[in-house]
């Protein structure tokens, strides 16, 4: 080995806390920004990814069977711009029923033998896949379906309003990315599903060569429809139409996973160049004596440099390792939502990734080995390693006078000898403190996000309309025209509802649709009765209803109707013009921010019947919801002589939604890797200053300072700059969880609640600022130990 090599191995394994040091910070670092540029790429179009992975149909088309056939739609395929279709499958329109006979949402479904194809390729999530008659495949994109949950694998769905109320058995769960049926059964099996006297359908996927615009899709439209008999076609639905409905139920989302990317990459920035910048400085007179020995001044920045790099290399690779292990499990939930297959791991982000943080690690350490090479070899030799005489002698006088113990006083003094060290030190803890403190209030407002959806603790929905089948008949069918007429008397779940012990509010929902000028799209109006509407919903600005005419609208509704609060809007319902006044602005995301909140009374005149469907119930603290659920039960069931009053409670669904588990563990994960690199920082900086103070220390010894006093002098030379860097760090944090988190809302289209954005107390601030003090602590308490244990001889001796 040559002279070169044994001082680069000499100089990493005798300098082993810095070692250690730069390999775990490297490692950190290195995992951080794998992940976050992982996720940056995953989060980026996932929709279209996944739209590209299951050759999604850019146009799903709906035909009467009456007015073409087969062969007619299978020779569409060579309309001009058709690059690929699917088809035609058979199709029926069904209202099912559960297994305790209530309604679910009425579909359409598919006849599919195969859930592959070269278009609209379905992804099985669960289950299996139809093999004959009386099964079914259901529609899942992973999210709970409002109402209750859906049905599982195994459980059965009724269609009584048809000949012969056949039943169909759940065995798969499906994910379409286009979105094409609500289920898919055997094609055999559709004639079975169709109503008598309802005309049959068939369904025609198709892919263009050019579908990027809606002009482009109303091209490829047009020309479908001209290879096909008049009247035949009776429905579309546009890939973009979807795409949009997909990009708005994780717009508040993806933008936390870029801000993470974003992060990481500034953290091994600022945490490895300084702690590389320590490492080679204190070589300085290491350097002078390799000069001395013959070594040329490129020799020794080759040497310096190397000795950074190894266990930045070690750390690298371990980084790698670690970032695309945690992108896998993260991914895996993105997988579950869109139906692809990706597993996190982007060879060309570790690339990037590895080679910034090594190239960093190498311009810094050249750069701090170059000045020290450029010295003479005297002056090399004479750098000290004490402070020039002077430097801080004013704040250890100052801090003198402080009624403290003198090791204290000693140690407080100490950031002044060593000014712009110590200004590195606070930009470390500055940076950990704003790190936490960002991503700890970034959770905490998706988390307020998710509150905003919540408007009850216990739900009533419609129940089976009659006290039940006489004794031995088995379960009873709904017909369709009981259906109709399922929600329960209003007067009787106001009454049973109040009569109730532990109600603290409720409200009834009725849902009907109506249209708004400037507004494409039909619009969905909710109509509330009772004391509770405003439960859960939060104000941007105005005020909640409080008479009929007045309407609450979220921000996407009054940018497409080009309105504001406080103006007169007019909605078209069932024919009739409804004229209304918006009183305020609610933040609210159901049917994309489209969806009107009103008094019921507000739609009374163009639909005098529009009964509440659903009722929300908030509950007194302390209130047992199994035993209230139960009791209401009781009340709610309907008698031989009473059949209006046919609903069912239960208690509402409070599962936290798959994104925000994620990114509560994103939070938990980054704010614990972020500390780390902060206390790691400040463990470098403490060690060289101990170091560079050992014959101090053995001055201090030898005059009695005890083994703890040595510990408390140690510890007191970071209080300064933990707390300096802590009150920096935190107002940081903050402001920019306001900006990041205002930027997520107006992404989505969204102005964003108080409650979303304002998520701090004061407490809470202070302490998120002396967090700085704690990462401080942290961070010396290693070498606060070293020096404690140092025999006085050893310490005199050293120079």
């Amino acid at each position: 080995m040559s002279a070169l090599g044994k001082v680069i191995r000499s100089g990493v394994g005798r300098r082993r806390v810095q070692t250690v040091v730069i390999t775990l910070v490297v490692m950190i670092a290195v995992t951080a920004a794998v992940l976050g540029g992982s996720l940056m790429v995953a989060s980026s179009g996932p929709f279209d990814r996944a739209f590209s992975q299951q050759h999604g149909a850019h146009l799903t088309a709906q035909f009467d069977a009456t007015k073409t056939t087969a062969d007619q739609l299978s020779a569409s395929t060579q309309a001009s711009g058709v690059s690929a279709a699917a088809g035609p499958f058979p199709t029926a329109s069904i209202s099912p029923v559960n297994d305790n006979g209530r309604p679910m949402r009425p579909m359409t479904v598919v006849g599919r033998a195969d859930p592959g194809g070269t278009v609209d390729a379905v992804t099985l999530s669960e289950g299996r896949w139809v093999t004959g008659p009386g099964e079914i495949v259901l529609y899942s994109d992973g999210r709970l379906e409002e109402g209750g949950p859906q049905p599982e694998i195994g459980d059965v769905v009724k269609l009584p309003d048809l000949p012969g109320s056949p039943a169909l058995t759940v065995v798969g769960l499906a994910r379409s990315i286009s979105e094409t049926a609500g289920g898919w059964v055997a094609p055999e099996q559709i004639a079975a599903l169709t109503a008598p006297g309802t005309a049959s359908g068939y369904q025609m996927l198709y892919r263009f060569t050019k579908a990027d615009t809606t002009e482009e899709l109303d091209a490829g439209r047009a020309a479908v429809q001209e290879s096909v008999p008049v009247g035949a076609l009776t429905a579309t639905r546009s890939w973009l139409t979807t795409r949009t409905d997909s990009i708005g139920n994780t717009a508040l989302l993806v933008p936390f996973l870029i801000a993470f990317g974003v992060l990481g990459v500034l953290m091994a920035i600022l945490i490895v160049g300084n702690v590389i910048a320590g490492a080679v400085s204190t070589g300085t007179r290491r350097i002078g004596i390799l000069k001395a020995l013959g070594f040329t001044p490129n020799q020794v920045v080759r040497a310096y440099t190397l000795q950074a790099l190894i266990p930045a290399v070690t750390g690298a690779a371990l980084g790698v390792v670690a970032g695309n292990l945690l992108t896998i499990p993260v991914l895996a939930q993105t997988n579950t939502l869109y139906g692809t297959n990706d597993s996190g791991v982007a060879p060309w982000v570790d690339a990037v990734v590895v080679a910034g943080a090594l190239a960093l690690v190498a311009v810094t350490a050249w750069a701090a080995a170059s000045r020290a090479g450029r010295l003479r070899t005297v002056d090399a030799l004479a750098v000290g390693r004490t402070p020039r005489p002077g430097r801080g002698h004013w704040a250890a006088r100052l801090t003198g006078r402080l009624p403290l113990p003198r090791p204290v006083t000693l140690g407080l003094a100490h950031p002044f000898a060593h000014p712009f060290r110590s200004a590195t030190m606070v930009a470390a803890i500055a940076f950990g403190a704003a790190a936490a403190t960002f991503a700890v209030g970034l959770g905490t407002s998706l988390n307020q996000v998710q509150a905003t959806q919540r408007h009850a603790d216990v739900v009533i929905l419609p129940g089976p309309p009659a006290a039940g089948p006489p004794p031995g008949s088995g379960p009873r069918m709904i017909t369709s025209e009981e259906m109709a007429a399922a929600a329960p008397d209003p007067a009787a779940v106001a009454k049973a509802v109040s009569a109730q012990a532990g109600t603290s509010s409720y409200s009834g929902l009725a849902q009907t649709e109506v249209t708004v000028a400037g507004i494409a799209d039909r619009v969905e109006v909710i109509g509330f009765t009772g004391n509770g509407s405003s439960q859960g919903y939060q104000l941007v600005s105005g005020n909640w209803f409080t008479q009929p005419g007045e309407i609450l609208v979220a921000t996407p509704f009054l940018t497409a109707s080009n309105t504001k609060v406080g103006d007169t809007i007019v909605l078209t319902d069932q024919g009739r013009q409804v004229t209304v006044r918006s009183v305020g602005e609610v933040f609210n995301t159901e049917n994309r921010g489209l969806q009107v909140l009103t008094d019921l009374a507000t739609l009374a005149t163009a639909e005098p019947d529009l009964r509440p469907m659903e009722y929300n119930i908030t509950l007194k603290p302390g209130t047992d919801t199994a035993a209230y659920v139960k009791a209401l039960n009781t009340a709610l069931a309907p008698t031989a002589s009473d059949t209006n009053l046919a609903a069912i409670a239960q208690p509402a669904e409070t599962e936290t939604e798959p994104f925000i588990v994620i990114i509560n563990a994103l939070t938990a994960l980054l704010t614990l890797l972020l500390i780390t690199v902060a206390a790691l920082g400040v463990l470098n900086l403490v060690v060289l200053e101990t170091r560079e103070r050992v014959h101090d220390l053995g001055v201090h010894k030898a005059l009695g300072m005890t083994p703890k006093q040595t510990t408390a002098m140690v510890i007191a030379s970071v209080v300064v700059t933990g707390l300096v860097g802590g009150a920096i760090g935190a107002p940081v944090g903050v402001l920019l969880q306001r900006m990041t988190v205002g930027d997520m809302g107006h992404t989505a289209g969204f102005d964003l609640p108080a409650s979303v954005i304002d998520i701090y107390s004061t407490t809470e601030l202070i302490l998120f600022a002396a967090g700085g003090l704690l990462i401080a602590i942290t961070g010396s308490l290693l070498p606060a130990g070293w020096a404690a244990r140092t025999r006085t001889a050893t310490a005199l001796r050293t120079e």
